[in-house]
Protein backbone atom coordinates (compact mmCIF):
# COMPACT_ATOMS: atom_id res chain seq x y z
CA UNK A 1 0.00 0.00 0.00
CA UNK A 2 2.90 2.34 0.72
CA UNK A 3 4.11 2.16 -2.87
CA UNK A 4 0.62 3.10 -4.10
CA UNK A 5 0.52 6.10 -1.75
CA UNK A 6 3.96 7.14 -2.98
CA UNK A 7 2.88 6.88 -6.64
CA UNK A 8 -0.26 8.91 -5.93
CA UNK A 9 1.80 11.53 -4.09
CA UNK A 10 4.22 11.73 -7.02
CA UNK A 11 1.34 12.18 -9.47
CA UNK A 12 -0.26 14.87 -7.31
CA UNK A 13 3.01 16.79 -7.05
CA UNK A 14 3.46 16.56 -10.82
CA UNK A 15 -0.10 17.83 -11.36
CA UNK A 16 0.37 20.77 -8.98
CA UNK A 17 3.62 21.75 -10.71
CA UNK A 18 2.01 21.49 -14.15
CA UNK A 19 -0.90 23.66 -12.94
CA UNK A 20 1.67 26.18 -11.72
CA UNK A 21 3.02 26.30 -15.29
CA UNK A 22 6.24 24.45 -14.55
CA UNK A 23 7.74 22.50 -17.44
CA UNK A 24 5.66 19.33 -17.83
CA UNK A 25 8.57 16.92 -18.40
CA UNK A 26 10.52 18.21 -15.38
CA UNK A 27 7.36 18.11 -13.27
CA UNK A 28 6.82 14.45 -14.14
CA UNK A 29 10.47 13.55 -13.45
CA UNK A 30 10.39 15.25 -10.05
CA UNK A 31 7.08 13.58 -9.29
CA UNK A 32 8.62 10.22 -10.16
CA UNK A 33 11.58 10.78 -7.79
CA UNK A 34 9.36 11.87 -4.91
CA UNK A 35 6.81 9.15 -5.63
CA UNK A 36 9.45 6.41 -5.60
CA UNK A 37 11.15 7.56 -2.40
CA UNK A 38 7.83 8.24 -0.65
CA UNK A 39 6.68 4.79 -1.74
CA UNK A 40 9.49 3.13 0.19
CA UNK A 41 12.06 2.60 -2.56
CA UNK A 42 15.66 3.58 -1.95
CA UNK A 43 16.89 6.44 -4.16
CA UNK A 44 19.11 4.18 -6.35
CA UNK A 45 16.16 1.78 -6.73
CA UNK A 46 13.87 4.67 -7.62
CA UNK A 47 16.26 5.86 -10.30
CA UNK A 48 16.50 2.31 -11.67
CA UNK A 49 12.72 2.01 -12.01
CA UNK A 50 12.57 5.45 -13.63
CA UNK A 51 15.17 4.42 -16.19
CA UNK A 52 13.29 1.19 -16.86
CA UNK A 53 10.20 3.26 -17.54
CA UNK A 54 12.10 5.44 -20.00
CA UNK A 55 13.59 2.35 -21.64
CA UNK A 56 10.07 1.06 -22.30
CA UNK A 57 9.11 4.16 -24.30
CA UNK A 58 12.34 4.52 -26.34
CA UNK A 59 11.10 2.42 -29.32
CA UNK A 60 7.96 4.56 -29.53
CA UNK A 61 10.00 7.76 -29.26
CA UNK A 62 12.13 6.73 -32.26
CA UNK A 63 9.00 5.99 -34.29
CA UNK A 64 7.42 9.28 -33.23
CA UNK A 65 10.51 11.23 -34.32
CA UNK A 66 10.33 9.65 -37.78
CA UNK A 67 6.62 10.49 -37.93
CA UNK A 68 7.71 14.11 -38.00
CA UNK A 69 8.71 13.68 -41.66
CA UNK A 70 5.10 13.16 -42.77
CA UNK A 71 3.68 15.78 -40.40
CA UNK A 72 6.25 18.38 -41.44
CA UNK A 73 5.64 17.78 -45.15
CA UNK A 74 1.86 18.09 -44.75
CA UNK A 75 2.13 21.44 -42.96
CA UNK A 76 5.05 23.14 -44.70
CA UNK A 77 4.07 22.28 -48.27
CA UNK A 78 0.53 23.55 -47.73
CA UNK A 79 -0.92 20.06 -48.25
CA UNK A 80 -2.87 20.21 -44.98
CA UNK A 81 -4.35 23.60 -45.91
CA UNK A 82 -5.33 22.35 -49.36
CA UNK A 83 -7.09 19.30 -47.88
CA UNK A 84 -9.06 21.51 -45.47
CA UNK A 85 -9.94 24.04 -48.20
CA UNK A 86 -11.09 21.30 -50.57
CA UNK A 87 -13.42 19.77 -47.99
CA UNK A 88 -14.87 23.19 -47.15
CA UNK A 89 -15.36 23.96 -50.85
CA UNK A 90 -17.03 20.64 -51.65
CA UNK A 91 -19.42 20.79 -48.68
CA UNK A 92 -20.50 24.39 -49.33
CA UNK A 93 -21.90 26.98 -46.90
CA UNK A 94 -25.03 25.02 -46.00
CA UNK A 95 -22.91 22.21 -44.63
CA UNK A 96 -20.05 24.39 -43.48
CA UNK A 97 -20.17 23.11 -39.90
CA UNK A 98 -19.89 19.51 -41.09
CA UNK A 99 -17.00 20.59 -43.31
CA UNK A 100 -15.13 21.94 -40.29
CA UNK A 101 -15.61 18.66 -38.42
CA UNK A 102 -14.50 16.60 -41.41
CA UNK A 103 -11.49 18.83 -42.10
CA UNK A 104 -10.14 18.47 -38.56
CA UNK A 105 -11.00 14.76 -38.60
CA UNK A 106 -9.16 14.02 -41.83
CA UNK A 107 -6.08 16.06 -40.94
CA UNK A 108 -5.61 14.30 -37.59
CA UNK A 109 -6.46 10.93 -39.13
CA UNK A 110 -3.63 11.24 -41.66
CA UNK A 111 -1.06 12.17 -39.02
CA UNK A 112 -1.28 15.90 -38.24
CA UNK A 113 -1.19 16.80 -34.52
CA UNK A 114 -4.68 17.67 -33.31
CA UNK A 115 -3.62 21.14 -32.14
CA UNK A 116 -1.91 21.80 -35.48
CA UNK A 117 -5.01 20.52 -37.30
CA UNK A 118 -7.18 23.00 -35.40
CA UNK A 119 -4.71 25.82 -36.14
CA UNK A 120 -4.75 24.86 -39.84
CA UNK A 121 -8.54 24.77 -40.13
CA UNK A 122 -9.12 27.82 -37.89
CA UNK A 123 -8.68 30.54 -40.57
CA UNK A 124 -11.23 28.77 -42.78
CA UNK A 125 -13.54 28.26 -39.80
CA UNK A 126 -13.34 31.94 -38.83
CA UNK A 127 -14.15 33.07 -42.37
CA UNK A 128 -17.14 30.72 -42.54
CA UNK A 129 -18.25 31.64 -39.05
CA UNK A 130 -18.19 35.38 -39.76
CA UNK A 131 -20.17 34.93 -42.98
CA UNK A 132 -22.76 32.65 -41.31
CA UNK A 133 -22.75 34.62 -38.02
CA UNK A 134 -21.70 31.62 -35.91
CA UNK A 135 -20.15 32.09 -32.48
CA UNK A 136 -16.51 31.25 -31.82
CA UNK A 137 -17.56 28.50 -29.43
CA UNK A 138 -19.67 26.81 -32.09
CA UNK A 139 -16.91 26.60 -34.69
CA UNK A 140 -14.23 25.63 -32.17
CA UNK A 141 -16.19 22.73 -30.65
CA UNK A 142 -16.72 21.42 -34.20
CA UNK A 143 -13.00 21.44 -34.97
CA UNK A 144 -12.05 19.90 -31.63
CA UNK A 145 -14.68 17.17 -31.92
CA UNK A 146 -13.54 16.25 -35.42
CA UNK A 147 -9.92 16.24 -34.30
CA UNK A 148 -10.63 13.91 -31.38
CA UNK A 149 -12.40 11.44 -33.69
CA UNK A 150 -9.49 11.45 -36.13
CA UNK A 151 -6.93 11.13 -33.35
CA UNK A 152 -7.98 7.60 -32.34
CA UNK A 153 -7.36 6.21 -35.84
CA UNK A 154 -4.25 8.21 -36.72
CA UNK A 155 -0.54 7.34 -36.80
CA UNK A 156 -0.06 10.11 -34.23
CA UNK A 157 2.11 9.75 -31.09
CA UNK A 158 -0.78 8.69 -28.84
CA UNK A 159 -1.68 5.74 -31.08
CA UNK A 160 1.96 4.79 -31.66
CA UNK A 161 2.80 4.75 -27.94
CA UNK A 162 -0.34 2.79 -26.98
CA UNK A 163 0.37 0.19 -29.66
CA UNK A 164 4.04 -0.01 -28.65
CA UNK A 165 3.36 -0.50 -24.94
CA UNK A 166 0.82 -3.24 -25.67
CA UNK A 167 3.15 -4.68 -28.34
CA UNK A 168 0.28 -4.49 -30.82
CA UNK A 169 0.38 -3.78 -34.53
CA UNK A 170 -0.19 -0.06 -35.16
CA UNK A 171 -2.40 -0.52 -38.23
CA UNK A 172 -4.63 -2.96 -36.33
CA UNK A 173 -5.07 -0.50 -33.45
CA UNK A 174 -5.99 2.19 -35.96
CA UNK A 175 -8.39 -0.14 -37.80
CA UNK A 176 -10.43 -1.37 -34.82
CA UNK A 177 -11.17 2.21 -33.77
CA UNK A 178 -12.57 3.10 -37.20
CA UNK A 179 -16.19 2.37 -36.27
CA UNK A 180 -15.91 4.28 -32.95
CA UNK A 181 -14.43 7.22 -34.88
CA UNK A 182 -17.43 7.20 -37.24
CA UNK A 183 -19.81 6.99 -34.27
CA UNK A 184 -17.96 9.96 -32.78
CA UNK A 185 -18.32 11.91 -36.03
CA UNK A 186 -22.07 11.32 -36.05
CA UNK A 187 -22.30 12.44 -32.42
CA UNK A 188 -20.13 15.49 -33.15
CA UNK A 189 -22.35 16.47 -36.09
CA UNK A 190 -25.45 16.21 -33.92
CA UNK A 191 -23.76 18.14 -31.13
CA UNK A 192 -22.65 21.06 -33.28
CA UNK A 193 -26.15 21.59 -34.71
CA UNK A 194 -27.85 21.59 -31.30
CA UNK A 195 -24.99 23.47 -29.65
CA UNK A 196 -26.02 26.89 -28.41
CA UNK A 197 -24.87 29.69 -30.68
CA UNK A 198 -24.54 32.15 -27.83
CA UNK A 199 -21.20 33.68 -27.13
CA UNK A 200 -18.63 35.97 -28.66
CA UNK A 201 -19.03 36.65 -32.37
CA UNK A 202 -16.28 36.90 -34.96
CA UNK A 203 -15.52 40.55 -35.62
CA UNK A 204 -12.23 40.34 -37.50
CA UNK A 205 -10.41 37.80 -39.61
CA UNK A 206 -6.71 36.84 -39.67
CA UNK A 207 -4.67 37.58 -42.76
CA UNK A 208 -5.73 35.04 -45.34
CA UNK A 209 -3.21 32.57 -46.69
CA UNK A 210 -2.30 32.86 -50.37
CA UNK A 211 -3.82 29.68 -51.78
CA UNK A 212 -2.61 30.16 -55.35
CA UNK A 213 0.59 28.22 -54.74
CA UNK A 214 -0.91 25.32 -52.83
CA UNK A 215 -0.61 21.83 -54.33
CA UNK A 216 -3.72 20.11 -55.69
CA UNK A 217 -5.87 17.98 -53.40
CA UNK A 218 -4.82 14.70 -55.02
CA UNK A 219 -1.14 15.55 -54.78
CA UNK A 220 -1.66 16.65 -51.17
CA UNK A 221 -3.34 13.42 -50.12
CA UNK A 222 -0.85 11.12 -51.90
CA UNK A 223 1.73 10.99 -49.09
CA UNK A 224 -0.61 10.11 -46.20
CA UNK A 225 -2.55 7.70 -48.43
CA UNK A 226 0.72 5.87 -49.20
CA UNK A 227 1.52 5.69 -45.46
CA UNK A 228 -1.89 4.20 -44.68
CA UNK A 229 -1.44 1.71 -47.54
CA UNK A 230 1.92 0.57 -46.15
CA UNK A 231 0.54 0.22 -42.62
CA UNK A 232 -2.47 -1.75 -43.86
CA UNK A 233 -0.33 -4.31 -45.72
CA UNK A 234 -0.06 -6.43 -42.57
CA UNK A 235 -3.79 -7.03 -41.99
CA UNK A 236 -4.47 -7.19 -45.74
CA UNK A 237 -1.53 -9.23 -47.04
CA UNK A 238 0.51 -10.31 -44.04
CA UNK A 239 3.36 -7.95 -44.97
CA UNK A 240 4.65 -5.90 -42.04
CA UNK A 241 5.97 -2.41 -42.73
CA UNK A 242 7.07 -0.76 -39.48
CA UNK A 243 5.82 2.79 -38.81
CA UNK A 244 9.51 3.72 -38.62
CA UNK A 245 9.54 3.20 -42.41
CA UNK A 246 5.92 3.84 -43.40
CA UNK A 247 5.57 7.33 -41.90
CA UNK A 248 8.68 8.96 -43.38
CA UNK A 249 8.09 7.09 -46.65
CA UNK A 250 4.73 8.83 -46.97
CA UNK A 251 6.38 12.18 -46.34
CA UNK A 252 9.08 11.61 -48.95
CA UNK A 253 6.54 10.41 -51.52
CA UNK A 254 4.44 13.50 -50.80
CA UNK A 255 7.42 15.77 -51.51
CA UNK A 256 8.06 13.94 -54.79
CA UNK A 257 4.43 13.94 -55.96
CA UNK A 258 3.96 17.63 -55.05
CA UNK A 259 7.34 18.54 -56.60
CA UNK A 260 8.33 20.47 -53.47
CA UNK A 261 11.93 19.24 -53.31
CA UNK A 262 13.22 22.59 -52.10
CA UNK A 263 10.97 22.38 -49.04
CA UNK A 264 12.27 19.03 -47.79
CA UNK A 265 14.81 20.51 -45.35
CA UNK A 266 12.29 23.00 -43.97
CA UNK A 267 9.67 20.26 -43.61
CA UNK A 268 12.09 17.97 -41.79
CA UNK A 269 13.12 20.74 -39.41
CA UNK A 270 9.52 21.61 -38.62
CA UNK A 271 8.52 17.98 -38.11
CA UNK A 272 11.50 17.29 -35.87
CA UNK A 273 10.77 20.39 -33.80
CA UNK A 274 7.16 19.31 -33.22
CA UNK A 275 8.07 15.71 -32.42
CA UNK A 276 11.02 16.64 -30.20
CA UNK A 277 8.64 18.29 -27.76
CA UNK A 278 6.57 15.12 -27.66
CA UNK A 279 9.69 12.96 -27.25
CA UNK A 280 10.87 15.01 -24.26
CA UNK A 281 7.40 14.83 -22.74
CA UNK A 282 7.41 11.05 -23.16
CA UNK A 283 10.75 10.77 -21.37
CA UNK A 284 9.24 12.55 -18.38
CA UNK A 285 6.12 10.43 -18.66
CA UNK A 286 8.21 7.27 -18.87
CA UNK A 287 9.94 8.03 -15.57
CA UNK A 288 6.72 8.27 -13.57
CA UNK A 289 5.21 5.35 -15.51
CA UNK A 290 8.16 3.25 -14.32
CA UNK A 291 7.31 4.07 -10.68
CA UNK A 292 3.58 3.41 -11.19
CA UNK A 293 4.31 0.11 -12.92
CA UNK A 294 6.21 -1.33 -9.92
CA UNK A 295 3.88 0.18 -7.32
CA UNK A 296 0.65 -1.30 -6.01
CA UNK A 297 -1.36 1.58 -7.49
CA UNK A 298 -2.69 -0.74 -10.19
CA UNK A 299 -4.13 -3.04 -7.53
CA UNK A 300 -5.71 -0.10 -5.70
CA UNK A 301 -7.38 1.14 -8.90
CA UNK A 302 -8.56 -2.35 -9.80
CA UNK A 303 -9.99 -2.80 -6.33
CA UNK A 304 -11.75 0.55 -6.62
CA UNK A 305 -13.25 -0.41 -9.97
CA UNK A 306 -14.50 -3.69 -8.50
CA UNK A 307 -16.17 -1.85 -5.61
CA UNK A 308 -17.87 0.35 -8.18
CA UNK A 309 -19.00 -2.82 -9.98
CA UNK A 310 -16.98 -1.85 -13.04
CA UNK A 311 -15.67 -4.86 -14.90
CA UNK A 312 -12.08 -5.48 -15.95
CA UNK A 313 -13.02 -4.54 -19.51
CA UNK A 314 -13.20 -0.90 -18.45
CA UNK A 315 -9.72 -0.79 -16.90
CA UNK A 316 -8.17 0.26 -20.23
CA UNK A 317 -10.49 3.20 -21.11
CA UNK A 318 -10.84 4.35 -17.49
CA UNK A 319 -7.06 4.35 -16.96
CA UNK A 320 -6.64 6.27 -20.23
CA UNK A 321 -9.18 8.85 -19.08
CA UNK A 322 -7.64 9.21 -15.62
CA UNK A 323 -4.10 9.59 -16.92
CA UNK A 324 -5.19 12.08 -19.58
CA UNK A 325 -6.74 14.13 -16.77
CA UNK A 326 -3.46 14.00 -14.83
CA UNK A 327 -1.36 15.19 -17.78
CA UNK A 328 -3.96 17.10 -19.87
CA UNK A 329 -2.44 15.36 -22.88
CA UNK A 330 -3.64 12.54 -25.12
CA UNK A 331 -0.10 11.35 -25.73
CA UNK A 332 1.07 11.48 -22.12
CA UNK A 333 -2.22 10.00 -20.92
CA UNK A 334 -2.00 7.10 -23.37
CA UNK A 335 1.65 6.59 -22.37
CA UNK A 336 1.01 6.45 -18.62
CA UNK A 337 -2.07 4.25 -18.96
CA UNK A 338 -0.60 1.78 -21.46
CA UNK A 339 2.77 1.52 -19.70
CA UNK A 340 1.18 1.03 -16.28
CA UNK A 341 -1.82 -1.16 -17.10
CA UNK A 342 -0.98 -3.12 -20.27
CA UNK A 343 -0.08 -6.29 -18.36
CA UNK A 344 -3.19 -6.06 -16.17
CA UNK A 345 -5.47 -5.47 -19.16
CA UNK A 346 -4.06 -8.38 -21.17
CA UNK A 347 -4.08 -10.66 -18.10
CA UNK A 348 -7.85 -10.19 -18.00
CA UNK A 349 -8.10 -11.77 -21.45
CA UNK A 350 -8.29 -8.61 -23.57
CA UNK A 351 -6.08 -8.71 -26.66
CA UNK A 352 -3.20 -6.30 -27.11
CA UNK A 353 -4.91 -4.58 -30.06
CA UNK A 354 -8.17 -3.92 -28.23
CA UNK A 355 -6.37 -2.95 -25.03
CA UNK A 356 -4.34 -0.32 -26.90
CA UNK A 357 -7.44 0.89 -28.77
CA UNK A 358 -9.45 1.33 -25.56
CA UNK A 359 -6.61 3.14 -23.78
CA UNK A 360 -6.24 5.41 -26.82
CA UNK A 361 -9.93 6.33 -26.98
CA UNK A 362 -10.08 6.71 -23.20
CA UNK A 363 -7.21 9.20 -23.37
CA UNK A 364 -9.44 11.60 -25.35
CA UNK A 365 -11.91 12.02 -22.47
CA UNK A 366 -10.01 14.57 -20.37
CA UNK A 367 -6.95 15.54 -22.44
CA UNK A 368 -8.23 19.11 -22.89
CA UNK A 369 -8.09 20.34 -19.28
CA UNK A 370 -6.68 23.85 -18.62
CA UNK A 371 -3.29 22.71 -17.28
CA UNK A 372 -2.36 21.39 -20.73
CA UNK A 373 -1.24 23.21 -23.85
CA UNK A 374 -4.13 22.01 -26.04
CA UNK A 375 -6.64 24.10 -24.06
CA UNK A 376 -4.67 27.30 -24.63
CA UNK A 377 -3.58 26.61 -28.23
CA UNK A 378 -7.16 25.99 -29.35
CA UNK A 379 -8.42 29.09 -27.53
CA UNK A 380 -5.76 31.16 -29.27
CA UNK A 381 -6.62 29.70 -32.69
CA UNK A 382 -9.91 31.65 -32.72
CA UNK A 383 -8.87 34.40 -30.25
CA UNK A 384 -11.34 33.15 -27.66
CA UNK A 385 -11.42 34.35 -24.05
CA UNK A 386 -10.47 31.77 -21.42
CA UNK A 387 -13.86 32.21 -19.79
CA UNK A 388 -15.64 31.01 -22.93
CA UNK A 389 -13.01 28.33 -23.55
CA UNK A 390 -13.78 26.83 -20.13
CA UNK A 391 -17.43 26.42 -21.14
CA UNK A 392 -16.42 23.92 -23.85
CA UNK A 393 -14.73 21.41 -21.50
CA UNK A 394 -17.93 19.48 -20.76
CA UNK A 395 -18.78 19.13 -24.46
CA UNK A 396 -15.26 17.98 -25.31
CA UNK A 397 -15.44 15.39 -22.56
CA UNK A 398 -18.79 14.20 -23.93
CA UNK A 399 -17.22 13.48 -27.33
CA UNK A 400 -14.36 11.63 -25.63
CA UNK A 401 -16.84 9.57 -23.60
CA UNK A 402 -18.74 8.66 -26.77
CA UNK A 403 -15.48 7.50 -28.40
CA UNK A 404 -14.47 5.46 -25.34
CA UNK A 405 -17.90 3.82 -24.97
CA UNK A 406 -18.06 3.05 -28.70
CA UNK A 407 -14.68 1.30 -28.55
CA UNK A 408 -15.76 -0.79 -25.55
CA UNK A 409 -19.03 -1.74 -27.27
CA UNK A 410 -17.20 -2.73 -30.45
CA UNK A 411 -14.84 -4.89 -28.38
CA UNK A 412 -17.74 -6.61 -26.59
CA UNK A 413 -19.46 -7.28 -29.94
CA UNK A 414 -16.48 -8.87 -31.67
CA UNK A 415 -14.75 -10.67 -28.78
Amino acid sequence: MQTAIGAILGLLIAIVLILKKFNTAYSLILGAVIGGVAGGFALPQTIHYMMEGVKDVIPAIVRILTAGVLSGVLIKTGAASRIALTIAGVMGERKSLVALILSAFLLTAIGVFIDVAVLTVAPIALAVGKRMNYSKMKILIGMIAGGKCGNIISPNPNTIIAAENFQANLSSVMYVNLVPAIVGLIAATGLIYIFTDKGERITSLPEQEDVSGLPSFWRSIAGPAFTVFLLMLRPLAGITVDPLIALPAGGVLGIIVMSRFGMLTESLSYGLEKMSGVAILLIGTGTIAGIIKVSSLKDVILSGLQHLSIGETLVAPVSGALMSAVTASTTAGATLASASFAEVVMASGISAVWGAAMVNSGATVLDHLPHGSFFHVTAGSVEMSLRERLKLIGYESLIGIVLAIATVVCYLVVK
